[in-house]
């Protein structure tokens, strides 16, 4: 970035400013309106402390010097108006404080549901192309930028709006000539104010995506400490973090700098009018030049102070406006990105089949499932779902100028298990990505029972999956709540046989709570071999027609790889499978096995018939080529 760069607001500026009062008005109209009414009573209270000095001087106290028995009635009375109006100012601020921060987290609270709303709505590639550090900071440091600018900077920009407003209108009716000399000074005040703003606010802006950058390399080095530890690599990293936190300091002290010297800049300015105005105001009295009496000038002189000080707060929230709005760009850019589209209108429902083979549709779960398919013409067919899977001339590049996957064409008929091998990097997993539509086809086809994918709804595809990943995630709770995620309705029977199918009931029973164990951070506390196997259950309690294991059993030793390859051979039996597999005991029984390289298949069988042709497979399975 130019640091000589004029900063200027911009349409996009004003416009996040607008979306996010947008929230203010919209939710909280009424209070907010209140809310305008308590900041006037307070502004004109406050007001009203000026401007009690020219009518106590010149109405009550001057008119009394010299009174051997000066009634002071009319004193009290005066004064006991004022105090009245003071306690009405004094009510208005407290009311509009409390309800202002009752606004602010009631604002936060919808901001950060729709996040998290929106969030649920995005594609992977989003999550791929973002930390979770940058993330995580739009919900923590950016709309704590948001809580501020609404709890203190709202209010106190409306509180001084509406004080030099008021002020003026006073200084003017006081004396004409003396104002003369306030605008001259507001105009030099607005100049320094504008100039020194725009470089702090430049600053706040940088401040807030330097952040950002350091909280998601932190989130990131803390998730991978081991790592870090077992290459030795803890000096890069200090290295590492040392140039993004110098890069955070500069821009947080150039910020800050900025915001420090505006107060003190904008009051010696406030302190030149006043005495300025002390002055003239002197001279034009003693010449009887405007009308200029005692009264006026001690208002007047206090007037000076109204008028500025307003100023000087509108600059010091300044700083945080634009803080808040630079992060509520970042969030609005986030709740703008674009949804997953999801454009089928193929459904998976439960199905009952008649003695026919006639397919009908019910509520209950049979067992049996079916492809909802509405046609144009009103008709609507039903297709089991057998778990067919077919790809036609398939090709695929995360990035159009990177092909990933060239012309893939392979089939796995219902019951077949079919098994990817290939170097990292062949695209093994880019397969099952597609398959489940985390990312979608560039060229060709791939149809489900017949269906291109494209026209079932995700989420229906997606529920006709059971996915076991190799980087196993488990969430904050029990076991049994880890194993339930794979379907949410399953009965405390259901997810006991899920785990005794993964061969996970063994080790869980043996656990202090059994299946109410609670788990924490990932599931810290059980081997990454206990972790996969709960992955497994998750699958198993799920029951889908077709299975994608993404070496699945990679985190397992030898010894429970054997025991939970017969669970595995019961799970699998009557569904479709998609295997990738480094270790190739674990796929000999496929009935085809795909030979992936650089996005190709280059060799395709049975684990027989690829023997059998002294290829790659042949090598990698004797030993004599070893997978990347």
């Amino acid at each position: 970035m130019n640091d000589n760069k004029r900063p200027t607001v911009t349409k996009n500026t004003l416009k996040t400013a607008k979306r996010l009062l947008g929230y203010v008005t919209r939710d909280y109209k009424g209070k907010f309106i209140f809310v305008c009414c308590c900041i006037f009573m307070s502004s004109i209270a406050s007001i009203s402390v000026s401007l009690s000095l020219k009518f106590l001087l010149d109405g009550f106290i001057v008119p009394l010097i010299g009174h051997e028995n000066p009634d002071f009635t009319e004193l009290y009375k005066a004064l006991a108006v004022l105090g009245t109006i003071f306690l009405l100012g004094v009510i208005a601020t407290f009311c509009y404080t409390r309800l202002m921060v009752s606004i602010g987290q009631g604002v936060l609270k919808t901001i950060r549901d729709e996040m998290f709303e929106h969030m649920q709505k995005l594609p992977i590639r989003y999550f791929d192309q973002n930390t979770n550090g940058s993330i995580m900071s739009l919900y923590t440091n950016d709309t704590d930028t948001l809580r501020q600018m609404i709890n203190q900077s709202i209010p106190q920009v409306l509180m001084s709006s509406l004080t030099i407003i008021v002020t003026f209108i006073a200084m003017v009716m006081l004396s004409p000539l003396l104002t003369v000399l306030a605008v001259i000074m507001i105009i030099l005040m607005l100049i320094v104010t504008r100039k020194i703003g725009g470089n702090s606010g430049r600053y706040f802006v940088r401040q807030q995506k330097d952040l950002a950058n350091v909280t998601g390399f932190v989130e990131e080095h803390m998730s991978g400490q081991r790592v870090i530890k077992i290459f030795n690599h803890e000096k890069v990293a200090e290295e590492e973090f040392d140039r993004l936190n110098e890069k955070l300091f500069d821009s947080a002290a150039n910020a800050n700098t900025y915001a420090s010297i505006m107060g003190p800049v904008v009051g010696n300015i406030g302190n030149m009018l006043f005495v300025l105005t002390a002055v003239l105001g002197g001279y034009l009295s003693v010449a009887g030049i405007g009308g200029i009496t005692l009264g006026v000038m001690a208002s007047y002189l206090q007037f000076t102070k109204s008028f500025t000080q307003p100023f000087m707060q509108v600059a010091q929230q300044f700083n945080s406006i634009i803080m808040a709005l630079a992060g509520a760009e970042r969030i609005f850019n986030m709740m703008d990105e674009e949804p997953e589209v999801d454009d089928g209108y193929v459904t998976l429902v439960n199905a009952r089949k008649d003695e026919n083979g006639q397919i009908t549709e019910c509520r209950e779960r049979t067992g049996v499932w079916a492809w909802k398919h509405p046609h144009q013409d009103g008709t609507v067919t039903y297709t089991e779902l057998k778990g067919d899977v077919r790809f036609y001339d398939m090709s695929f590049g995360y990035t159009p100028e990177k092909t990933v996957l060239h012309d893939l064409t392979l089939y796995a008929k219902p019951g077949q298990k079919l098994a990817f091998v290939g170097s990292t990097g062949a695209g093994k997993t880019t397969i099952t990505n597609l398959i489940n539509r985390f990312y979608d086809v560039q060229d060709g086809k791939i149809r489900y029972d017949g269906i291109n994918i494209n026209k079932i709804k995700k989420a229906d595809l997606r529920r006709s999956l059971g996915i076991v990943l190799q980087d196993t995630h488990l969430f904050t709770g029990t076991i049994m709540d880890n194993i339930r995620y794979g379907k949410l309705d399953a009965t405390d029977e259901e997810i006991y046989a899920a785990a005794r199918l993964a061969h996970a009931d063994q080790f869980i029973r043996m656990l202090p709570d059994g299946y109410q164990t609670m788990l924490t951070s990932d599931g810290e506390e059980l081997s990454q071999g206990q972790r996969q196997l709960l992955a497994i259950a998750r699958a198993a309690v799920a029951d889908p027609p077709v299975l994608i294991l993404d070496e699945a059993t990679s985190s397992i030793d030898t010894r429970t790889e054997s025991i939970v390859q017969k669970g595995m051979d019961n799970l699998m039996k009557g569904r479709t499978v998609f295997v990738i597999a480094h270790r190739l005991s674990t796929i000999r029984n496929s009935d085809a096995i795909m030979v992936l390289d650089h996005g190709r298949i280059v060799e395709r069988g049975s684990h027989d018939e690829l023997i059998k042709e002294h290829g790659i497979y042949y090598q990698l399975y004797t030993g004599k080529l070893e997978l990347d």
